[in-house]
C-alpha cells in the first residue's frame, strides 16, 4: 500500500505521523500554523525532523501546560501565555498526556529535544496574540533542486498526538507549488 495519498484520514496505517515520516526527511523547512498544540504531536515526529534546518510554529488558540513549562526553560520570550494561565486552563490536559502516554520515554526524549532545538533557534514557537485561529496548515518546504518546491497538507488535525495518529481525522495533502506558494506567503504573514 502506497503512503503517497491526497486524503489521509489516521485509518488502517495511513496516519499523519506516518506521512509526515515520508515528507519530513527531505524538507528544509517545516512550517505549522494549529489552533492547538501539545509536546505530544512534536514527540510523535521530532525523529523525522533531526535533519530540517528550521521549524516555526504558529498556535492560534492554545497549547498545553509542558508545552508552556518548556517554552519558559528554553527561555524563548515571543509565547504570549503566562505560566499561571496555561497552569488554570491546561494541567489536566497535561496530565491525562503523560498518563496515557504509550511510551513515556520517547515523550520524555522528545521534551528535552524540544527544549534543545527552542534553545539553539532550530524550533521557534509563537502563540497568535490577536485572534483565534483555528487553521491547521503544515507547510514542508524542500531543499534547492529536489523534485519540487514542497508540500502542504491542511485539514482537521491539530499538531497533537490525537490529531496525528489516535482520531479519525480528513487532511488532503497539495502538491501545487502555487498552494505551497500561498500557503507560505499567509503563514509568514501571520508570523510576523
Amino acid at each position: 500500500m502506497t503512503s503517497d495519498l491526497t486524503f489521509i484520514t489516521n485509518e488502517a496505517k495511513q496516519t499523519l505521523r506516518d506521512r509526515f515520516g515520508v515528507l519530513i526527511k527531505d524538507t528544509r523547512d517545516f512550517d505549522v500554523l494549529v489552533g492547538y498544540f501539545y509536546t505530544s504531536g512534536f514527540h510523535s515526529i521530532y525523529k523525522s525532523l533531526e535533519k530540517t534546518e528550521k521549524i516555526r510554529i504558529l498556535i492560534g488558540i492554545g497549547t498545553d501546560k509542558r508545552t508552556v513549562d518548556s517554552l519558559q526553560n528554553s527561555k524563548q520570550s515571543e509565547f504570549q501565555y503566562s505560566h499561571a494561565e496555561v497552569k488554570e486552563h491546561f494541567s489536566d490536559e497535561v496530565k491525562d498526556e503523560l498518563e496515557n502516554s504509550d511510551d513515556n520515554d520517547n515523550a520524555e526524549e522528545g521534551v528535552y529535544k524540544f527544549i534543545e532545538w527552542l534553545r539553539s533557534g532550530k524550533l521557534e514557537i509563537k502563540a497568535y496574540p490577536t485572534e483565534n485561529i483555528h487553521a491547521k496548515l503544515y507547510i514542508m518546504s524542500f531543499h534547492e533542486g529536489d523534485r519540487d518546491v514542497g508540500r502542504v497538507i491542511t485539514g482537521s488535525s491539530n499538531f497533537t498526538r490525537s490529531g496525528l495518529v489516535d482520531n479519525l481525522e480528513f487532511n488532503v495533502e497539495l502538491k501545487n507549488s502555487s498552494d505551497h506558494n500561498f500557503a507560505l506567503k499567509k503563514f509568514n504573514e501571520l508570523w510576523e
